[in-house]
């Protein structure tokens, strides 16, 4: 359990890292990449106010950001601008007929590549957008279209080389605060994983102890029922003994399957027969009670395990069952196998069952009507003996309520 709530709590930690990380680095590279699509568009905005041209420069002192006195409320430009960007413009009509063409800016592309970028992007239907590593506008005037289109090889190329290495990073520093975790967690834990064992260590000490005076107020009935025959207080003190003798023996079981150095020696059995052969009996209970009882056993199961502590789980669900099934209820158990799994499972009728509450079942002394237990004569502690040893051969056990009027506690195991 201990090694669980450790892995847990490494798992837990990292995912929370992995959200915010990758929260940071999307938007980071989202806001780089829309950055640089909005430089892009800006320069085609003026480029297209200037019929695909920049504007003549100005006399300034060189170097100094100059603003368009025809542009206003746009970004300043530096002089460099006309001579760092690459850029072609292809005037089209209404009929897609190349109007007018300008490459006097651009070497890579030839007449016929740039007009059928052009014509690509006329249909496309977009104002704006990309074509390859190049940014596009279309600016219409007088029936035409004229289409710009600014070489972003460099800047895409910075984007994507951006986002591999701070992807890169973020790997890295995640596999580290990962082995960190793994270092640390065992520190972090330690309190949890003492407190733990002294819960563990009171109840099995407990149980021993409890045993004894147990056994000797038995053995003192016994004496006193043949100087006192057919006594009610004496059925009781048996009655209530044998109930604190149950619980004692359940805590001290489950304190056991608990601790992985005292695991049951794991022995290949048959699966079917045991299953068969335990499940006998409460036919007859439930015919006594007026319930319907069917079983689907599939023949020549086996698994490797404890085969005791298998027939300790079948007694539990199925006497589960019986208990809190009504009068002419039914109850269904079933064992198939599927695939790499082996499904056992035990369907019962039931009242007033809450979906809210179906993991809560298999804690320890959970009830879901308390009214009940003196009806039933139970402790609560059933479906936890159950769940302990499921995951002790390495299963998993559940609870569902499909219609809310039945039980099905499904446990699976590898087989």
């Amino acid at each position: 359990m201990i090694r669980k709530l450790k892995w847990k709590f490494v798992l837990a930690a990292m995912l929370s890292l992995l959200i915010v990380l990758g929260l940071l680095i999307a938007l980071i590279n989202i806001f780089n990449y829309v950055n640089m699509v909005r430089e892009a568009d800006e320069t085609l905005a003026l480029l297209a106010e200037n019929e695909g041209t920049f504007p003549k420069r100005f006399d300034m002192p060189e170097g100094e950001l100059r603003r368009d006195e025809h542009w206003p409320g746009r970004r300043n430009y530096s002089d460099e601008l006309p001579f760092q960007s690459r850029y072609f413009s292809v005037t089209l009509d209404e009929d897609g007929t190349v109007c007018a063409s300008n490459l006097d800016n651009v070497v890579t592309v030839d007449q016929d590549t740039a007009i059928e970028m052009a014509l690509t992007a006329a249909k496309k239907g977009r104002e704006k957008g990309f074509s390859g590593d190049y940014r596009y506008l279309g600016k219409e005037a007088d029936g035409k279209t004229r289409w710009i289109f600014l070489n972003r090889e460099r800047e895409l190329s910075t984007v994507r080389s951006f986002l591999l290495i701070s992807t890169l990073i973020s790997v890295g520093g995640l596999l580290l605060v990962f082995l960190l975790m793994v270092l640390l967690s065992g520190r972090i834990v330690r309190p949890i994983a003492q407190s733990y064992e002294k819960q563990k260590r009171f109840i099995t000490d407990a149980g021993h102890e409890l045993k004894t005076p147990i056994t000797i107020i038995n053995a003192d009935a016994d004496v006193l029922e043949e100087t006192v025959p057919e006594s009610e207080w004496i059925q009781d003190i048996h009655k209530q003994t044998a109930r604190l003798s149950t619980l004692t023996n359940n805590l001290i079981y489950l304190s056991r399957m608990e601790e992985e150095s005292a695991k049951p020696p794991m022995i290949a059995f048959p699966l079917s027969e045991v299953v068969s052969d335990t499940a006998q009996p409460f036919s007859t209970v439930a015919r006594t009670q007026a319930q319907s009882f069917s079983m689907d056993v599939q023949p020549l199961l086996s698994m490797t395990g404890d085969e005791a502590s298998i027939r300790k789980l079948v007694t539990i669900l199925l006497d589960n069952a019986v208990k809190y099934t009504p009068k002419g209820g039914r109850i269904a158990l079933a064992l198939r196998r599927g695939g790499r799994t082996i499904r056992l499972s035990v369907e019962n009728t039931a009242e007033g069952l809450q979906k809210g509450n179906m993991d809560r079942l298999f804690d320890r002394f959970y009830r879901t009507d308390a009214s009940r237990n003196s009806e039933t004569g139970g402790f609560g502690l059933g479906l936890a003996v159950a769940k302990a040893v499921t995951e002790a051969h390495g299963g998993k056990i559940h609870a569902s309520s499909p219609d809310g009027k039945s039980l099905v506690v499904e446990a699976l195991f590898p087989a």
